[in-house]
């Protein structure tokens, strides 16, 4: 099986001199975490939601507005790109390692498709449940917790999102994007002076996505791989007795290919 033969073509970009408010504006609207960046039409890098959270987080952006930023300032160059005639069993290789979770397709230098994770979700067919490749370690945060606790818990952990409990009830999730998007508005609506403040203080309550798309341990990898495509998530805390027992990322899922 060829990378074309998966491969999304319909493609979402943004030039690395458009403003990082668009970039956010377009990660919001299609509900996306990474875009494509091009230069002269050719690929220049990609942009992600943790990039942007790290980069509207740290001290020496503080002071600079996302509509000041350009793409280019939160763009990822050193990205591995591939041939639309490569073989898909080729990627599937390197998943679960460390770096971008979208590959660009380039042909000639242009770029004629991405594939993501969601890309390959439908090679999923697994029968086997969920339990037999859950993550039983989760890290969790509660409602009052601060936004940059738990960001600091995602960094230290290497993970790409964390349940919210109240009461040891799942209410929400928290991960990059919901981060980039809440920082963004912070520093758009306060004087340099103030955001500080306002970013020690904001709550995970006041940026979690609610509610959350969640299964059970008993759900085939089949059946989550095909929840997962159609509520366009990344991942399923598993319930159980009204408990949180495990979580199952796409990455966990495609582990289970075999072609």
């Amino acid at each position: 099986m060829k990378v074309k033969e998966i491969m999304t073509t319909k493609i979402i970009t943004v030039d690395k001199d458009d403003s990082l408010k668009l970039v956010l504006d377009l990660m919001k609207k299609h509900d996306i975490t990474k875009i494509p960046v091009t230069e002269a039409k050719k690929f220049f890098g990609l942009v992600t939601d943790n990039v942007i959270a790290y980069k509207l987080g740290s001290i020496r952006k503080r002071g600079i507005t996302a509509s000041r930023l350009h793409a280019s300032s939160v763009t990822e160059k050193e990205v591995l790109m591939i041939s639309p005639e490569e073989e898909v069993k080729n990627i599937l290789k390197s998943v679960g390692e460390s770096g971008p979770t979208m590959l660009p397709v380039v042909e000639k230098e242009k770029l004629v498709g991405i594939v993501t994770k969601a890309d390959l979700l439908p090679l999923v067919t697994n029968k086997n449940q969920l339990h037999s490749i859950m993550q039983k370690k989760i890290y969790t945060v509660s409602l009052e917790d601060r936004v940059i606790h738990a960001r600091r818990i995602m960094i230290t952990n290497n993970v790409a999102r964390l349940p919210v409990l109240d009461e040891k009830r799942l209410v929400g999730i928290i991960s990059d994007i919901e981060i980039a998007l809440a920082f963004a508005s912070l520093k758009k609506s306060f004087s340099l002076g103030r955001q500080k403040h306002h970013l020690d203080e904001l709550l995970v309550k006041d940026v979690m996505r609610s509610p959350v798309v969640w299964s059970n341990p008993s759900m085939s990898i089949y059946d989550a791989a095909q929840l997962m495509l159609k509520q366009n998530v990344g991942s399923l805390p598993l319930i159980e007795n009204d408990k949180l027992v495990g979580m199952v990322t796409r990455t966990d899922l495609l582990k289970t290919i075999v072609l």
